[in-house]
């Protein structure tokens, strides 16, 4: 007697659109606390003064030696810092913020342009609070009057530049079809993050830690926008962007 061949088992379906969204949420989620768990990490060596000898030698070891209110290198290369620093200025960061918005009313997508606002101002004011909160000084190795009138903690530039950049690099990556495009917007958005942080360290404005806690808590933010702008858009709430497809309910 012959016996029945089994029948082909039919290949495992794709993850849904459902389900990837899903996934993109809870990925979201568990980044976003990781970024609070480290941001608090920091925050706690702070206050405890426990980090500053590591704050700085950092500081010092771009400095001159025996001058350490002059940065090391040619006087070019202060002005390069004070170039690429600007990157995270408020006025820049305004006019960015400003330019993309028009982009997205242009394109009718006024909801998500109030998003983006709220995105970015609320993550400057946050910055604000937290300066206030840890009232932390500035590094005392330059001269007073090179150096900003806000408290320390954490770095206002680094913070600004990871809410502004990455989420604009995370909105635009979300219109791309290629891997790569994707790739090349969400690498530029972290360069020039990380760009601005280290500038600021350079010249000497901002303790290590405080650029490690900006570039954390501003990261943070902007994953807890894209979060919620992911939410609001699956509840039709917020305008998807032009390629993108309606997920399955």
């Amino acid at each position: 007697m012959t016996v029945p061949a089994e029948k082909p088992k039919a290949p495992s379906a794709p993850l849904s659109l459902a389900g990837r969204y899903e996934v993109r949420l809870l990925g979201g989620l568990l980044l976003v606390g990781a970024s609070v768990w480290v941001f608090i990490e920091i925050a706690g060596r702070v206050a405890e003064g426990s980090i500053r000898a590591f704050d700085e030698k950092i500081l010092l070891a771009v400095r001159e030696p025996g001058d350490p209110s002059e940065p090391l290198g040619p006087h070019w290369v202060e002005e390069l810092a004070r170039d690429l620093t600007s990157l995270g200025s408020g006025g820049v960061l305004i006019l960015i913020t400003l330019a993309a918005a028009a982009y997205l009313a242009l394109q009718g997508k006024t909801r998500i342009m109030l998003f983006l606002f709220a995105a970015v101002f609320g993550g400057m004011i946050l910055s604000l609070v937290l300066k206030d909160l840890f009232g932390r000084p500035r590094p005392d190795l330059v001269s007073k009057e090179a150096l900003p009138l806000t408290l320390s903690f954490p770095s206002g530039h680094s913070m600004s530049a990871a809410v502004v950049y990455l989420t604009l690099g995370a909105l635009l990556a979300r219109v791309q079809p290629r891997f790569r495009l994707k790739a090349y917007l969400l690498s530029l958005a972290f360069l020039i993050t990380i760009v601005v942080g280290l500038s600021r360290v350079y010249l000497g404005v901002h303790w290590p830690t405080d650029v490690l806690a900006g570039w954390t808590a501003g990261a943070g933010w902007a994953l807890i926008c894209w979060t919620v702008a992911l939410a609001l858009q699956k509840t039709g709430q917020v305008e998807r962007v032009a390629s993108e497809k309606p997920e399955a309910s």
